[in-house]
């Protein structure tokens, strides 16, 4: 019969930091299992209970005693010179792919997929997974931009930001636009409900029925929406929802109105209504800058939540979704809050341009 072997002696400081890895949560899972292996052998446990107990070989239990006799606990966080997977490819491999990744494109594309890169390399698809992944590369993935050409934008920009961050006193500050276009689709078919382990279903093509214009005015102060749906976005709707606007609100109250530069809203008979009405203040956004405008964050949230996954045999239909919606909305209205100054935004936008202008 083999002797047992002897308990291994442990120091309080060292009996201590096995536990410590032990008990927290980010230790790797290789070294809390060594300090397992370690914790039972002082105990006095066979090797091979250890071994069976741990699910690992016998030789793996007599190793880490071996270590850990030799050189402590910091013998078991150490990895020995020629142990694991050796790297495949040199630094100057990685930043040559990193750079033919930004710089170049493949043949009869706009861009590389790990496939083409791969085969481009002759290296493994998996292998330029893991590098454009260290690198935050996605080639597949494009966001869109304009910058403002504005000659006014700094002006623009100090005056709508100054009123969503410093709102005047006695007045209401509105988000007024319009959107324009909405389609009633129809999808051909019915689609099948979501249900456990499957999401909802709906068919590719569908069927036009018409489209309505949304004009909309969102309060920055409470979050409600005035909105009135009209079949074109003329300057006649235009002045009907202003004339709205004027009826909705105290008399005695400013109307502070955010907008676009569209033409409608600079029409010479708006301007004659606006010059009888004083109390409307219009604060135009700098040209190709919608993002100012909040109104256009709510108009994202009733595509998303009403009209994109609709379907609508009519424009009454379409129209009766979008009047629902808001009814619902303004019951418990959440209002945008706007954070950032425009200092900040002045020092993006010059980040923008000069990476712009040295790319072109």
């Amino acid at each position: 019969m083999n002797k047992a072997a002897a308990p291994l002696l442990l120091t309080d400081d060292q009996s201590r930091t096995l536990n410590a890895w032990l008990r927290a949560p980010n230790t790797p899972q290789g070294i809390a299992l060594r300090a397992r292996i370690v914790l039972a052998a002082a105990q006095g446990a066979p090797n091979q209970r250890i071994a069976k107990d741990l699910g690992v070989s016998r030789s793996t239990v007599l190793l880490w005693r071996r270590r850990f006799q030799g050189g402590g606990t910091d013998a078991l966080t150490h990895i020995s010179p020629g142990r694991g997977r050796h790297l495949t490819y040199t630094a100057e491999r990685v930043t040559h792919i990193v750079e033919a990744t930004t710089q170049t494109k493949p043949l009869g594309a706009t861009h590389w997929s790990t496939r083409t890169m791969a085969k481009a390399q002759g290296m493994s698809k998996a292998t330029i997974q893991r590098i454009w992944y260290a690198h935050g590369l996605q080639p597949h993935r494009t966001r869109s931009f304009k910058l403002s050409r504005d000659p006014r934008f700094t002006e623009k920009l100090t005056d709508v930001v100054g009123l969503y961050l410093n709102p005047p006193d006695k007045a209401v500050v509105l988000c007024v636009d319009e959107k324009t276009q909405i389609q009633a689709l129809q999808r051909t078919q019915p689609g099948l409900p979501m249900k456990k382990g499957r999401c909802g279903t709906m068919t590719h093509d569908y069927k036009r029925h018409g489209t309505t214009t949304l004009f909309a005015a969102l309060n920055v102060l409470d979050g409600r929406v005035i909105g009135e749906c009209v079949p074109r976005h003329r300057h006649q709707e235009f002045l009907r929802f202003l004339r709205r606007l004027d009826r909705e609100f105290p008399k005695e109250l400013m109307l502070h109105v955010i907008l676009d530069n569209y033409a409608t809203h600079s029409e010479p008979r708006v301007k004659a209504w606006l010059e009888r009405h004083p109390r409307f203040q219009l604060h135009f956004t700098p040209t190709s800058s919608s993002w100012l405008n909040l109104v256009e964050r709510w108009f994202r949230e009733i595509t998303e939540k009403r009209i994109r996954r609709g379907a609508f045999a009519s424009v009454q239909e379409l129209i009766a979704a979008i009047e629902e919606y808001l009814a619902a909305s303004n019951e418990a209205p959440r209002p945008f809050v706007w954070h950032t100054s425009v200092k900040a935004i002045l020092a993006k936008i010059a980040k923008s341009r000069a990476i712009y202008e040295t790319l072109h």
